[in-house]
């Protein structure tokens, strides 16, 4: 599933905060779930950002230093 732009998370935060519109209401206006809208104005609280994070495993290489040296002077 594709994440959410950065300017419909604003306006969704921007509709339950500056216009004082409940929760519920502003997630059938935009037609996202109520969970998501507590989310991003709790992500807006807490981070001050609203940009997606990042999805999936985190990449990682199963090398250790000792095994990268050899590499880099050959």
């Amino acid at each position: 599933m594709k994440s959410y732009s950065v300017d419909l998370r604003e306006k969704i935060v921007a509709a339950h905060l500056e216009k004082n519109i409940s929760i519920r209401k502003v997630a059938n206006i935009f037609s996202v779930s109520k969970s998501l809208v507590q989310k991003l104005v709790k992500q807006q609280r807490l981070e001050g950002n609203l940009q997606s994070k990042p999805r999936g495993k985190p990449q990682f290489s199963h090398l250790t230093n000792a095994d990268i040296e050899p590499v880099r002077i050959s």
